[in-house]
């Protein structure tokens, strides 16, 4: 997943370079929401992780 979140800010990085303001908007804001996704359930395994350790 966290391949896809640097994929789509590469497709936004490359969109803004050329001038496709709206496109570059959309692959940023998808790119955006993926590394949020990636991180929430990062932690959420991390956490679990520790805990089933614990016992």
């Amino acid at each position: 997943m966290l391949y896809f979140a640097v994929l789509f800010l590469v497709v936004a990085l490359v969109s803004a370079l050329f001038g496709f303001g709206g496109f570059a908007a959309a692959s940023a804001g998808v790119a955006q929401l993926l590394f949020v996704v990636f991180l929430v359930l990062f932690i959420a395994t991390l956490v679990l992780h520790l805990v089933s350790r614990l016992k």
